[in-house]
């Protein structure tokens, strides 16, 4: 009677064949290191500072990040799409004059100067994105550029001056209403819904896929039957608008037509989003994760402030965390491949 010998067992261990965790799906999640970073940093300021923790200064600092919020929005699109745009802050500043100015000497309606803004804020993102698709020219010259135009025709159609005196409906976004006992500014909800429905347009659309398709491979996207060049050109000009919107939030906010405003807003944009884990090289990030990046700016921008801590270190750290989330973004992709 011989032996017979049991075959090798070829089964996998059970270990192996386990689907991830809940846990290790959200470990994993691009937004996941980025909301520990402002749930640290809320605690932190919270022992630090007795006003931190108040519903009064929470909507403050949500005030304080609206515009720069509904920029990052739109440096989000584009930013998906490997581009980046420098010019938004310089051309939400020259929306805003325009809408202002408009809308004050009485050449329009306030509605129809709103309108105004919006189309011509609308219309530097469409020539941004043409001009990116069509010539072709590397996003980064293209806005550069029209960073310089737009702050040039800013301070040529204001004259230097600030816009005062400006009817109701430009200022309406920044007026408040009670929510317990604190009060939110309409800007503020404004803010928030156009996050809501940039985040569903990417995650829930045919028109998000192929904005994240067009920045995983271009290449790759146009053979798949995207139409890449008008979807470059309708990503651009939506973060124009976006940057309209944003204008009128910054008139909501401050009452005026500045033509000083937004010089640094682009870079605050950007900090925002690579904050919020969207990567720099296209194709990954999320809406949601630019709000938790613009959450984390205003969250340590206003509780270094409470501290007493001078504007230059705020800079100084922000300009370090920019650092570490762009490192943290080069590792993850070098271990990805």
């Amino acid at each position: 009677m011989t032996a017979t010998s049991t075959p090798p067992s070829t089964s996998t261990p059970y270990a192996e064949l386990k689907a991830p965790t809940t846990v290790r799906r959200l470990l994993t999640q691009p937004t996941t290191g980025p909301l520990v970073a402002l749930l640290l940093a809320c605690v932190f300021f919270s022992v630090s500072t007795d006003q931190f923790l108040t519903g009064g200064n929470f909507s403050l600092i949500v005030q304080q990040v609206m515009v720069v919020g509904t920029l990052a929005i739109g440096q989000t699109l584009i930013i998906l799409t490997a581009g980046i745009d420098l010019s938004c802050g310089a051309v939400m500043a020259f929306g805003s004059i325009v809408i202002a100015k408009t809308a004050a000497e009485g050449s329009l309606p306030p509605l129809a100067a709103i309108a105004l803004g919006l189309v011509v804020c609308g219309g530097f993102g469409m020539l941004n994105g043409a001009l990116v698709k069509k010539i072709p020219l590397p996003p980064f010259i293209v806005t550069l550029g029209m960073l310089n135009v737009a702050f040039a025709l800013t301070h040529i159609y204001s004259e230097e001056q600030t816009v005062s005196n400006l009817p109701g409906p430009l200022t309406a976004l920044g007026q408040t209403f009670p929510l317990g006992k604190t009060d939110i500014t309409y800007g503020s909800l404004v803010t928030i819904a156009l996050f809501l429905l940039l985040a569903y347009a990417l995650s829930s659309t045919s028109w998000g896929r192929h904005v994240y398709a067009l920045g995983n491979s271009p290449e790759a996207a146009r053979l798949n039957g995207i139409r890449t060049s008008r979807l470059t050109i309708g990503v651009y000009t939506t973060a124009g608008v976006l940057y309209g919107i944003a204008a009128l939030l910054l008139i909501s906010r401050t009452g005026v037509g500045d033509p000083q405003a937004g010089q640094t807003d682009n870079l605050d944009s950007i900090t925002a989003v690579v904050l919020g884990g969207t990567s720099l090289f296209g194709g990954r990030g999320s809406v949601l994760g630019t709000f938790i990046g613009v959450l984390i700016v205003g969250v340590f921008r206003n509780g270094l402030q409470l501290m007493g801590v001078a504007s230059i270190y705020q800079t100084l750290i922000t300009g370090v965390l920019v650092i570490l989330a762009v490192t943290v973004d080069q590792i993850s992709r070098r271990k990805a491949r």
